[in-house]
């Protein structure tokens, strides 16, 4: 099998071009539709799997000039023409006027993408792929001398859970130092990510990127003003919430400053958690969970694991962060981490889980355009991710298969529930930042005035932070958060996907087997469906508004304080 995937990584346009020139050349009929867009889903789904697979190469090993080499080729030579036949079949269907069960949401889709289809803006995707490995290159680079030893980054970031405040005052220097060391370097590719971004949207006929952005998105249920009464809500209903936890630490520390480095380690004085050894037990151990959430879900990871499709431990030379991803053509998922033995690889684990069986419920339908990664909306593929780590989490028990003792999956379960509560002050930061940033390209462009935005949201909705001695760390912020460089306006489906989740919760609560019932009745929609609906099929809604915040906020608030008393 490995033989053929590397087969197929080798494919170039001359591979691809007879089966589109094929497709576009029949005539499409009621009676031959579906078998033509069969044919079609068959061939964009090994053009995104030959994509997906180069991506995951050059993430596995930044250090691979050759992986690197190919994903560049593929997107200078064969993505353009790709991209372009595509364009002429999405042109075709959509002229025929024919319409097919469960492709009225990928057709409106795909008439969006007509719509915003610019040839030469294929070259420039082109070069903003390029920029991103770059990107990951500088990132996945940074190594740092810590007691003798050669650490990643995200090694280093462990350290921010140690109860000794000056070893994580030390570590956390450290890291920043190496982090700053990069600061020129970054913003130059920022200039370059502005320059291209605009031009992209320039060349789509957009008044700017945002626009061209919310299109590409497919973005139909809410609006740039939406995200701001988000924004607005977070401030409102969360910060509050987030400014009394943090108030409780303050005091636990005995110092009238919070430190960033501060805001992660257990307030009960114990050791940090680490629960597994290897990616080989955390592999194990998750699959026992999801079994407990659902049979199905437990198999979904066994057979990932036995087809060599995770690749979860930290190494140098490997990129930052985490994902999933789809092998389109053979229906898989890929699941990609940098695990390093702390509780946060857990719920890296679960969330990515959660993804990972979103696939595999919506591969179940017939089209790839129904379950293709961009037609699943971002903001329930999350849903999907984050309800799976509430779902998960009264099984993180050795009881139940999995890493802890009660009270330290007590412990385990506080930690997801405040760490998901100082998220979105956090989320809305990042978004918040972005819509500057379109708004007024121009200072958007400028790495000082970013430095300067920034600073003013961490003000605004981390309060309780005390950066004095700090400020070039806190202001470089934006530096360091993948989303913004890679993935831009891909964040606010986190926040909003994070008060689903939590309805999601609150649902099982009162009905475990119902919620997750309902939960995986919506994932196997796939695309086919509105966003609101995706929401509504899985017992919850979107919302941007303060009430509905603030009763998940009183049930988080009430959780931990009972989860609490159990250790």
């Amino acid at each position: 099998m490995e033989n053929k995937h590397e087969e197929l990584m080798a494919w170039t346009w001359e591979d691809l071009a007879p089966s589109f020139a094929e497709l576009e050349a029949a005539d499409v009929s009621s009676k031959n539709l579906e078998s033509w867009l069969k044919e079609w889903s068959n061939a964009s789904a090994i053009g995104d799997e030959i994509y997906n697979r180069l991506y995951a190469a050059t993430t596995i090993n930044t250090a691979d000039e050759s992986a690197a080499q190919r994903l560049e080729g593929f997107m200078e030579n064969t993505y353009p023409k790709l991209k372009s036949a595509e364009q002429k079949l999405k042109e075709k269907l959509l002229a025929s006027g024919l319409r097919v069960n469960g492709m009225d949401i990928p057709l409106r889709n795909m008439k969006a993408e007509a719509e915003l289809f610019n040839e030469e803006n294929l070259v420039l995707e082109a070069r903003e792929e390029k920029l991103n490995n770059e990107h990951d290159k500088i990132m996945g680079a940074q190594v740092i001398d810590w007691q003798g030893e050669k650490r990643t980054a995200r090694q280093m970031e462990a350290i921010l859970w140690d109860p000794n405040r000056e070893t994580r005052r030390a570590g956390w220097e450290k890291l920043a130092e190496r982090q700053l060391a990069d600061r020129e370097a970054i913003n130059d590719g920022w200039v370059e990510y502005m320059k291209l971004r605009g031009q992209i949207a320039a060349n789509a006929g957009e008044a700017g990127y945002r626009d061209y952005r919310w299109k590409q998105l497919l973005r139909f249920d809410y609006t740039p003003d939406d995200c701001k009464s988000f924004h607005q809500a977070i401030e409102e209903a969360v910060v509050p919430a987030v400014n009394r936890l943090m108030e409780r630490r303050r005091r636990a520390i005995g110092d009238n400053r919070l430190r960033y480095y501060d805001i992660f380690f257990d307030l009960s004085g114990k050791p940090a958690l680490h629960p597994f050894k290897d990616a080989r037990e955390l592999t194990d151990k998750s699959a026992n969970i999801f079994t407990q959430v659902d049979p199905v879900f437990g198999g979904y990871l066994r057979q990932m694991d036995q087809e060599g499709l995770l690749d979860l431990d930290n190494r140098p030379n490997k990129a930052a962060g985490a994902y999933c991803t789809q092998f389109s053509h053979v229906k898989q998922s890929f699941i990609f981490a940098n695990a390093v033995g702390i509780h946060d690889d857990v719920q890296t684990v679960l969330h990515e889980g959660g993804h990972a069986f979103h696939n595999y419920e919506s591969f179940k339908l017939p089209y790839f355009h129904q379950f293709a990664e961009n037609n699943l909306p971002m903001e329930f593929a999350e849903v999907a991710s984050m309800g799976m780590e509430f779902l998960s989490a009264p099984y993180l028990d050795e009881s139940h298969g999995g890493f802890y003792s009660l009270s330290d999956a007590n412990r385990a379960r506080v930690d997801h529930i405040e760490s998901s509560l100082v998220f979105w002050p956090y989320m809305a930061i990042v978004d918040a930042f972005q819509h500057w940033v379109y708004e007024r390209p121009q200072e958007g462009s400028d790495p000082n005035k970013c430095d300067q935005k920034w600073a003013e949201l961490e003000r605004r909705f981390r309060p309780h932070l005390d950066w004095s001695g700090y400020e070039e760390i806190m202001k470089t912020g934006w530096q360091r958060k993948n989303h913004i460089h890679h993935v831009p306006f891909y964040y606010i489906e986190y926040g909003l996907a994070l008060l689903g989740a939590v309805q999601i919760w609150a649902n099982a609560i009162k009905d475990q087997s119902g919620a997750v019932r309902l939960y995986r009745q919506a994932l196997a929609l796939g695309g086919t469906a509105t966003l609101p609906d995706l929401f509504k099929a899985a017992g919850v809604k979107l919302a941007f508004d303060a009430n509905t915040l603030k009763t998940g906020v009183d049930l988080m608030e009430r959780t931990i304080l009972e989860l609490e008393a159990g250790y």
